[in-house]
């Protein structure tokens, strides 16, 4: 069969380019997202001014910008560990649910406790709860090469399952008015805040937990490894590593940030357990990874940009339309950025042969009776 299309690998090295090239894909997402806007009867311009407006044209939108910033910055810190690796963890979404489920059933049972106590056990709780949800998907693919995008993925509909059984069930708050909720916890259960403002001290777990991440990814061995393992698992174990312990390492650590992620949430926002607690943060980790380039402090400024995102679409819904449409921006962002992506690595163009065949056949020269 002839092939119309070659597709061959190239690379473009210049930052410069390489800087154009995001730019321009987050560009074209706008643009895209602008003629929708447009055949949906709306304003583009007002609306996405409405939307900076909402998130950062006010102390209260910048505060609740930062907010939505503590749960996808740890969220994107999760996922890079095991990207640097070639590990597809999807699952941060479930492993934010299961950190959250470990830190509230330490809140509800210890909630006697000092809070100078029950705060730092609810943060290994966390981190045990998203490192144990991690393993199953890493011990299957150390050992069984078993596809980690796919198990990753399947685990987080057990984690917001459970999290809904329960609420619904054994920890259903009976003066709750029926509300999939549990009850309250104890106020030494509660992550501090900045005065009166949502914004607490989640904010100062994730900005450690990412300078931390940077020195160990870029300044230790064992990030060396990763980075080797990543981009040839055979020469890493030529060379001596140990790739199935590093497979089931990073996919754990993965797995634990996320899971702190879920307890900043329950014991920083809502201070309970409650049914879809995380809206998807797992997921838009994702982009934010990529267009962090992995890079655990640029990962910071990305977060605080999609954070504005979410935080502006709620504020898009006072002109009539839905919140979603920053969910309908981010997943544009992320197909133009991993378009932008492909290119950079690869050029397409036709195959003049392909021509060249069907030019010939038409030269051909034809016999009649």
């Amino acid at each position: 069969m002839t092939k119309l299309l070659k597709i061959e690998k190239r690379n473009v090295s210049s930052p410069y380019a390489l800087a154009g090239i995001r730019i321009g894909s987050i560009f074209l997402a706008l643009t895209i997202g602008a003629i929708f806007l447009i055949f949906s009867g709306h304003s583009p311009i007002e609306t996405y001014g409405t939307m900076v407006d909402g998130a950062f044209g006010s102390t209260y939108g910048i505060n609740e910008t930062i907010v939505k910033t503590i749960p996808l910055l740890l969220a994107t810190l999760a996922v890079s560990v095991a990207f640097r690796m070639k590990l597809w963890n999807i699952g941060a979404e479930g492993q934010i649910y299961a950190g959250g489920i470990v830190a509230s059933g330490i809140a509800l049972n210890f909630g006697h406790l000092p809070a100078y106590i029950l705060i730092p056990m609810m943060l290994i709780g966390g981190f045990l709860g998203g490192a144990i949800w991690a393993m199953v998907p890493a011990i299957a693919r150390a050992f069984w090469g078993t596809n980690e995008t796919i198990t990753t993925l399947m685990m987080n509909y057990v984690g917001i399952l459970s999290v809904d059984y329960l609420v619904f069930g054994p920890w259903k708050d009976p003066d709750g008015f029926n509300f999939p909720i549990t009850k309250e916890f104890s106020p030494a259960a509660f992550l501090p805040s900045f005065g009166n403002t949502r914004v607490h001290m989640g904010i100062v777990i994730a900005l450690i937990v990412a300078f931390i991440l940077y020195v160990v990814l870029n300044k230790t061995v064992w990030g060396y490894e990763l980075r080797v393992a990543g981009e040839n698992s055979t020469a890493a174990k030529y060379a001596g590593m140990n790739v199935v312990k590093n497979i089931i390492l990073s996919l754990l650590v993965s797995g634990g940030i996320a899971g702190i992620a879920g307890m900043t949430e329950v014991s920083g926002i809502i201070h309970r357990l409650q049914s879809n607690f995380s809206p998807g943060y797992g997921y838009s980790a994702i982009i934010i990874a990529w267009l962090a380039r992995l890079n655990p402090i640029a990962a910071i400024f990305v977060s605080f940009l999609f954070g504005g995102l979410i935080v502006g679409g709620y504020a898009v819904q006072t002109s009539g339309l839905p919140a979603s449409i920053a969910l309908m921006l981010q997943g544009l962002i992320l197909f133009c950025v991993l378009g932008g992506e492909f290119f950079t690595q690869y050029r397409v163009s036709l195959d003049q042969r392909f021509f060249a065949k069907k030019e010939a056949k038409i030269n051909e020269p034809r016999y009649c009776d």
